[in-house]
């Protein structure tokens, strides 16, 4: 999972992008409200964490902008404003979360994982993704097949969930990279193909009869028997 944080208190969004690593979710922080929602258009989060009061664009006018540019990312308001009007013009404009400062980390990573669940629900109802008998348990991180199991890395674990929720579609090297390493970011086709290689070992090493494969020119795809 990738989440986008837009919040100018520094000590905050550093203690947030650390409690999100130890939940093996990335998180990419934005400061200044023009650049975060500039990233938002890129459409590569699975949730979007706005603060209200940012320097540049604030987080209304950043869910506004990108809403009407018909990006549909859960986003989860994060602000230390409390007032019902706060909260009520910040679901208007389309938040679908509103969480107040100071706030429990438990509660935010656990609102923060229904959002992503809300809006993959339609192609994963579980805590599980499958592709024929191979499976990704996105709690543990751990691809199984039958009785057999691996641990993934959180890059590892990253792009098998892409692939995975892209199964039998095409998914570029230039997607896996935006999606893994960021929008902003030095990372290149061979970072790419050192991680399907741990992959398709590990897919090996378990067995399965599902498989990655490459799509000369474009990148890869997820077939449940190759």
């Amino acid at each position: 999972m990738r989440v986008l944080i837009a919040e100018d208190e520094v000590r905050l969004a550093e203690a947030l992008v650390q409690l999100f690593a130890r939940e093996n979710i990335t998180a990419d922080v934005f400061t200044n409200g023009n650049d975060a929602y500039d990233n938002s258009l890129a459409d590569i989060y699975d949730v979007i964490i706005l603060d209200i009061m940012l320097p540049g664009m604030d987080g209304i006018s950043i869910l506004r902008g990108i809403r009407q540019q018909g990006i549909k990312t859960p986003v989860l308001m994060l602000t230390a404003l409390d007032s019902l009007g706060d909260k009520v013009k910040g679901l208007d404009s389309g938040a679908d979360d509103y969480l107040t400062k100071p706030f429990r980390t438990e509660e935010l990573l656990a609102r923060v994982r229904a959002l992503s669940r809300r809006s993959s629900s339609s192609l994963v109802p579980s805590d599980e993704l499958s592709c024929g008998d191979l499976v990704l348990d996105t709690a543990s991180c751990e691809l199984r097949c039958g009785s057999s199991s691996v641990r993934l890395g959180r890059k590892e674990y990253g792009v098998m969930e892409l692939l995975m929720r892209n199964a039998g579609a095409a998914v570029s090297k230039d997607m896996i990279i935006t999606r893994i390493w960021g929008y902003d970011t030095e990372a290149e086709d061979n970072n790419v193909e050192v991680y399907i290689s741990f992959l398709r070992k590990k897919i090996a090493f378990l067995g399965s009869s599902a498989a990655i494969r490459t799509l000369r020119g474009i990148g890869y795809t997820m077939d449940r028997n190759l």
